[in-house]
């Protein structure tokens, strides 16, 4: 009996997503977070984030040190109770690259950490309650330059878009992202970073290229 011998050197065909476009970039508005410039035809920055209680503060800067050394531009903090915000401005002030404070719905966090120096503020407006509360974290960030990273995600889609598309699909997470987008359109705040993410790369991708 003859057994065929396998051409392990083969590869099969790569066919390419019908949204991925080699090498194309799309214009954008740059924006600065720290000393780095995000978009514009900036370079690619490199981003991370650590997995330490934040109030830990010499196990975060630990953390971020290693980042840094690894090649990592910015780092994303959580601040995600009371703790963890009053450690912010520590962590800022000793951290060798530009933090971003990552806060979902408490406002008050968002002031304390733009308050701390931090370089980007991780916050979808819409999240954080009446209009008043949104036009002080607004105001705040663009009295200080900061930028606002608006963070989708289909795992935690807005219950009304899923009830509309049935499924985070490209389309749902490209209206929240619009939705809250808006909201700092609203508020005359333009220095904002879109950040589309699902656990389904081509899903993401879709989203992105929307």
């Amino acid at each position: 009996m003859e057994i065929p011998v396998l051409n392990l050197t083969a590869r099969p065909p790569v066919v390419p997503h019908p949204t991925y476009k080699v090498g194309l970039r799309r214009h954008t508005r740059q924006v600065t977070i720290g000393n780095i410039k995000v978009g514009g035809g900036a370079p690619i920055s490199v981003q991370t984030m650590t997995k330490t209680k934040t109030s830990d503060i010499a196990g975060t800067l630990k953390q971020i040190r290693e980042a840094a050394e690894a090649g990592c531009d910015i780092v994303r903090v959580t601040v995600n109770d009371k703790e963890a915000a009053d450690a912010m401005k520590e962590i800022v002030r000793q951290s060798p690259i530009p933090v971003v404070a990552d806060i979902h719905f408490n406002h008050i966090f968002a002031l304390k950490a733009i308050e701390a120096g931090v370089a980007k503020v991780r916050i979808n407006p819409g999240n954080i309650g009446n209009k008043s509360r949104i036009y002080e974290v607004l105001t705040a960030a663009k009295d200080k330059g900061i930028p606002i990273r608006i963070g989708v995600n289909s795992g935690s889609l807005e219950e009304d878009i899923l009830e509309k598309h049935g499924y985070p699909t490209a389309e749902a997470l490209y209206e929240s992202a619009m939705q809250h987008v808006a909201i700092c359109d609203e508020f005359g705040f333009k220095d904002v970073i879109v950040s589309v993410k699902s656990t389904d790369v081509r899903l993401m991708i879709e989203g992105d290229g929307d």
